[in-house]
């Protein structure tokens, strides 16, 4: 099995996943059924992307259940969105600074958005103390 946080996903592979995800685990059926109405694809595609998925070793088979066989995520949603991240930060040169300008410019970072990554900093950083003192003691 690869490891992780080297398995690529597609975008299609990526919503299957995120059924996979909400729902622990599924048929093909219950996948197909767990997919936007609108953009759902034929029962025999996500039967293949499943497949592909299960290569790469993003699913596992837990069980059968008559003729059905029950699917559950082999990876975590942490570890592909960590990939999806690190991808899209090598896109823009290694820079954070540059996708946020970017997210900017786009209009898809709101003030309410930077006043969670403030939160999160903020956080993190009280985190980071609690440790230091810890150590200290």
């Amino acid at each position: 099995m690869q490891k992780q946080s080297s398995v690529k996903l597609t975008q299609l592979e990526l919503k299957v996943m995120d059924v996979l995800w909400r729902l622990g685990q599924a048929t093909v059926r219950e996948v197909k059924e767990g997919l936007h109405k609108s953009q759902s694809p034929a029962f025999t595609t996500v039967q293949t992307i499943i497949r592909r998925l299960e290569q790469k070793g993003a699913v596992r088979q837990v069980k059968k259940v008559g003729n059905a066989i029950v699917f559950a995520p082999a990876i975590t949603q942490r570890a592909a969105h960590s990939r999806l991240v690190n991808e899209l930060l090598a896109f823009f040169g290694g820079s954070a600074r540059k996708v946020l300008a970017h997210l900017i410019e786009a209009g898809k970072l709101q003030m309410e958005d930077v006043r969670e990554i403030q939160r999160m900093f903020d956080s993190e950083n009280s985190d980071i103390e609690m440790r230091q003192r810890r150590k200290g003691s």
